[in-house]
């Protein structure tokens, strides 16, 4: 298979959360199949608070690109493993909650794909600060299809509280 980008949206906000990125990095990096080329700096943001949900702690966010042979749901299959690792509990009856950890493909090269497991590129990706302005970071010139370029895309957006911290 040929090798595409593919950038890794990443976030956390329970246990430590820039310890939990850095461990992310790290299972991403031991990937046999992918290549972690390069991640952006880590970004502190207030959770998306649904209605009804308490108030959680802030996320930690970053982006990271992997030059990948996997296909877009084997990379997938690959990502929800290491969330695994790292103890990430699934409730699909509770959206946006505090998680350990939290890995979304954002960009497949120039892939556009929507089934019951996976839509790329990741829905919602150009209304949210915590990885467009990451992706900018590490990809200013990056192409997202059917949205655009990042750049264009970020000026479009306010950071808001969005604030770049140590890794």
């Amino acid at each position: 298979m040929a090798i595409v980008p593919a950038y890794i949206g990443m976030g956390s906000n329970l246990h430590n959360p820039p310890r939990q990125l850095r461990q992310a990095l790290a299972h991403l990096a031991e990937l046999s199949s992918a290549t972690l080329m390069q991640v952006s700096g880590f970004y502190r943001n207030p959770a998306m608070n649904a209605p009804g949900l308490a108030e959680q702690p802030d996320f930690v966010n970053a982006v990271a690109r992997l030059d990948s042979q996997l296909s877009p749901h084997e990379l997938l299959d690959q990502l929800q493993a290491i969330e695994r690792r790292q103890h990430r509990q699934r409730d699909r009856d509770l959206r946006w909650g505090p998680r350990t950890l939290d890995l979304d493909l954002l960009v497949y090269g120039d892939v556009q794909l929507a089934d019951d497991r996976l839509t790329i590129p990741h829905p919602g990706l150009e209304h949210r600060p915590f990885v467009v302005f990451p992706l900018v970071e590490i990809e200013p010139q990056l192409i997202v299809p059917g949205m655009g370029e990042i750049g264009e895309i970020a000026a479009r957006l306010d950071a808001g509280q969005l604030l770049r911290i140590d890794s």
